[in-house]
């Protein structure tokens, strides 16, 4: 059995073929999948999903790059957080890639994401790019500790993850990890210890190989789970176990 951690099945690309998604998942034997959230305005379209499907459940929060879009407070995400299957703060973080400073709003909405993490008593999912320091630096002023939560996507460095981990935060691998080039991602597959490992597809972005290029579904976190299981040579029924075990550790909330 596997999860994918971390899709977007609420996006229009996923929403037109949603009954071919979930019948690929049952057939792959993926047990459950996590629609995360990007913004609050969107938010309703992930509470009616999660509502309507046993295996689906959600997170509420606002992606770093959305710069236009109305502000988190603690209290409204808290709220939110009360739906009985909404199971996680986020996805949330720091990305410089796209953006341009002054970004003191981006590292002020990760602050309160936090924050509201730790109140609610809900992991984090958090996102980084290109800014791995900052988000490290953020966590630890704030206690990201406290809630835990997952670097979903990682695709830093051996030592990042470390510091993440150290910080209570298991570490997530998506389709990159099946790239050619991915040198340094597939060197912390191999070096991840299995109890702190996740594994998804953030689809519908990021197909694994041999999908690279097309429209990703949470079906195809198989592939990912195979990669993992060629890079630390074991069999890939290991990774499926860890992982889906790892997966409901994290999100208790879950059943």
């Amino acid at each position: 059995m596997y999860v994918d951690s971390h899709c977007h099945l609420d996006f229009p690309q996923l929403q037109e073929n949603l009954p071919g998604i979930l019948d690929n998942m049952k057939r792959n034997q993926v047990s459950h999948a996590l629609c995360v959230s990007v913004n609050l305005p969107d938010w309703p379209r992930i509470v009616s999903l999660i509502d309507t499907h046993d295996n689906l459940w959600g997170s509420v929060g606002v992606h770093p790059d959305y710069e236009d879009t109305p502000e988190p407070d603690v209290e409204t995400l808290c709220r939110h957080a009360r739906h009985r299957k909404i199971v996680a703060i986020g996805e949330t973080g720091l990305d410089y890639y796209r953006l341009s400073e002054p970004l003191d709003w981006q590292r002020n909405r990760f602050r309160v994401h936090i924050r509201a993490a730790n109140e609610a008593g809900l992991p984090l999912i958090i996102h980084t790019r290109s800014s791995a320091e900052d988000t490290l630096q953020l966590m630890r002023e704030e206690n990201a500790a406290g809630c835990g939560g997952v670097m979903h996507c990682f695709t830093e460095s051996w030592d990042v993850a470390q510091r993440a981990m150290e910080q209570n935060f298991y570490i997530s691998l998506s389709g990159i990890v099946t790239f050619k080039n991915a040198v340094q991602l597939q060197e912390v597959a191999r070096l991840m210890p299995l109890d702190r490992l996740l594994i998804e597809t953030d689809s519908p972005y990021l197909a694994p190989v041999p999908y690279r290029g097309k429209l990703n579904d949470p079906s195809k976190v198989i592939h990912v789970a195979e990669k993992i299981a060629e890079l630390k040579q074991i069999p890939v029924n290991e990774v499926a176990e860890a992982t889906t075990n790892n997966f409901f550790n994290l999100f208790k909330k879950i059943q």
